[in-house]
């Protein structure tokens, strides 16, 4: 029996189809073998058994990709979308608002400054200058550059005002918050800074700029690369409290606060320029070109004032009003020919180089600023209406009581007295209350007509007026109208009490009688001195006559009296070898902070030479607690000491001509 085939081993394979199973076999499919011991049809033997079919290896399953092209359709859409818009954008940028985006360019990259006007000189009369200016520096900063992003420095404002504030003398927190300030390139830190404090400040920057150099790898920060200069100037007043009160001040930005330097601020400032530059970093870029408009320098002013007779004056009052313990003193000196104000000096003062230190009640001009009853220095006026109407001469016998019963009220004269029998002359020459009220009450036919004459004299003289100065707070003083007198006041007013007077006007006062009767409007000018260096003289002034030359020179004699006789009140304002026309004045004061009176008012007022008058000096002193409150014994040696000064200053000599000595008295039985 042949041996049987060893069994083939079948490969697994995948399930054949249902159909190859079926009778009907698939194309090329073979027919299927007869089972093992089934019959051969036809009775053919029987053949040996086939081995299994073998099945096809199976194919790895295939994935297939989509196709690529709408992706890359997407992708370059979005491309061309954002291409687009930068496209939109820059054409918006360099077309649509080109013009506003180079404004802003311009802006930040280009700074404007103001380029101050050097302001014009004050001088006196000489030339010599009362009042300059002199080169200085406005401090300024960026504060964009010492923001965090510029500086690298997160507390960048604090350093620098740490480092500045000692040398520009303000408060570190002030500075901080200037350099903070946000959205700006541009602060001012300090104004007019001396050229040694700049150079203090430049030598900080080279120390921080030489640090920055050397700091990681020299790209470190300077700290106070934003910190800036302009040049610019400061006002200076050489001669410090000297003639402070007619000069005045100026104020931080460098505009007239004060005196001359505000009344006269337009023609003193001149006009500011501008010039625009580029700049990088906080620096000036020299290669890029600037533009602007060049500075107009101010005028110069020249002043009547004489330096010399103003240093004399201030001297003297100020060691008075100090001797004294009074509130305060001034001291006039006036041309009185000319009208021109020589000096005007005021005790206490001020330095108007040091505002800081300066009493707030000392920085105006008190000499026309005040307004106070004058006292007897008034009673010249009244003497001028007396002859001028001629109802009395200088020997007019005026019979003197105590006491004299007007009105409401028993007036007397400032001692006790018997009856004095004195002259017109006298009464002007002992300054009599009482007899200038017996005078004056002649001028009328009724007191209410003696009144209305009266005070159209006093409104010739000034008083109630400008003086035509226009300072600035200058009060006019007061008079009311005559209708308006109360019934003591029709009797004080010829004597100096009821009315009000600056010191201007009451020296004008003696200036007229001194010029023939003539009154000039005061003047502290002389002229301009324009950027040209062409000399403009001030207009000249007002001239009004007052009284006759005959009244005026009646007058000049029996002031002379006052200092020059015995039974004067003015004896102490002699100079040897001059012939003085004065008058004291003892006022009762009007305390301005009481309302009342309390205290007095000193004056003394007079011309020299008598008989040929070239000055005139008034004094007053307000308030003396100390010594003597007397007119002649206190504000009559400052007339001598002033009055002595001028003449020899300003070569005035003597005239050599003896004076007219007019009587005082009278015999009672005449």
């Amino acid at each position: 029996m042949p041996p049987k085939e060893p069994p083939r081993r079948r490969v697994p394979g995948p399930a054949r189809p249902a159909s190859s199973r079926s009778g009907s076999a698939g194309r090329g499919a073979r027919p299927a073998a007869p089972r093992a011991g089934a019959p051969r049809s036809g009775g053919a033997r029987a053949s040996a058994p086939r081995r299994p079919a073998s099945r096809p290896p199976a194919r790895p399953r295939t994935i297939r990709l989509g196709s690529p092209k709408p992706r890359l359709r997407l992708i370059s859409l979005g491309l061309t979308l954002v291409m687009l818009v930068f496209v939109v954008r820059l054409l918006q940028v360099q077309a649509v608002d080109a013009s506003a985006y180079a404004a802003k360019a311009e802006k930040h990259r280009y700074q404007e400054y103001t380029l101050s006007a050097d302001r014009g000189e004050i001088t006196d009369r000489a030339g010599i200058a009362l009042a300059a200016s002199v080169d200085a520096y406005d401090i300024t900063a960026d504060p964009k550059l010492f923001t965090p992003e510029d500086s690298k420095v997160r507390d960048a404002p604090e350093q620098a005002a740490a480092l500045l504030a000692p040398l520009l003398g303000k408060e570190p927190a002030e500075l901080v918050g200037k350099l903070r300030t946000p959205k700006s390139r541009y602060v001012m830190l300090a104004r007019k800074q001396t050229p040694q404090v700049w150079k203090q400040i430049k030598d900080l920057k080279k120390v921080y700029e030489q640090k920055a150099k050397v700091s990681q790898g020299g790209n470190g920060i300077n700290l106070l690369a934003g910190i800036i200069s302009e040049p610019s100037t400061k006002r200076v007043y050489p001669n410090g409290e000297l003639a402070a009160g007619i000069l005045g001040y100026v104020n931080a930005e460098g505009r007239g606060a004060g005196g001359l330097e505000s009344m006269l601020d337009a023609e003193l400032a001149g006009k500011d320029g501008k010039i625009r530059y580029a700049q990088s970093g906080g620096r000036r870029v020299p290669t890029a070109g600037s533009k602007g408009t060049p500075a107009v320098p101010g005028s110069d002013i020249e002043l009547t004032i004489d330096r010399d007779v103003q240093w004399a004056a201030q001297q003297a009052i100020t060691e008075q009003v100090r001797a004294s313990r009074a509130d305060r003193g001034y001291v006039i000196v006036q041309n009185t020919r000319t009208g021109e104000v020589l000096a005007m000096a005021n005790a206490p003062g001020f330095d108007p180089n040091d505002l800081s230190a300066a009493n707030a009640t000392a920085m105006g001009n008190a000499s026309l600023q005040d307004a106070y009853e004058p006292g007897s220095t008034s009673k010249v006026m009244s003497m001028a209406a007396v002859l001028e109407e001629g109802v009395a001469s200088p020997d007019t016998h005026v019979t003197v009581p105590n006491r004299l019963h007007r009105g409401d009220r028993l007036f007397k004269d400032d001692i006790d007295h018997p009856t004095w029998y004195l002259t017109l002359n006298g009464v002007l020459a002992k300054s009599s209350n009482i007899g200038t009220i017996l005078a004056t009450g002649q001028l009328g036919k009724s007191q209410a007509e003696s009144n209305r004459v009266l005070y159209s004299y006093l409104r010739k003289f000034g008083i109630g007026s400008p003086t035509g100065l226009a300072y600035p707070g200058e009060t006019p003083g007061i008079l009311a109208k005559p209708e308006d007198w109360s019934t003591s006041q029709q009797y004080t007013i010829p004597f100096g009490q009821g009315l009000s007077v600056n010191a201007m006007q009451a020296t004008s006062v003696y200036s007229t009688i001194a010029n023939g009767g003539v009154r000039i409007e005061p003047t502290l000018v002389r002229g301009t001195r324009g950027p040209d260096g062409r000399f403009t003289p001030a207009p000249a002034p007002k001239q009004t006559r007052v009284v006759s030359a005959k009244t005026a020179k009646t007058l000049a004699q029996m002031l002379e009296s006052v200092v020059g006789n015995e039974e004067g009140t003015g004896t102490k304002a002699r100079i040897p070898g001059y012939r003085v026309a004065g008058k004291t004045g003892t006022a009762n004061r009007v305390d301005p902070e009481l309302g009342r009176y309390k205290g007095y008012t000193a004056s003394f007022a007079g011309f020299a030479p008598a008989d040929d008058p070239q000055i005139t000096v008034y004094c007053a002193i307000q308030n003396p607690t100390k010594g003597s409150y007397f007119g002649g014994q206190i504000c009559g040696p400052i007339y001598k000491k002033v009055m002595e000064f001028a003449l020899k200053t300003l070569h005035v000599a003597p005239t050599g001509n003896a004076p007219a000595r007019l009587p005082v008295t009278f015999a009672a039985s005449e």
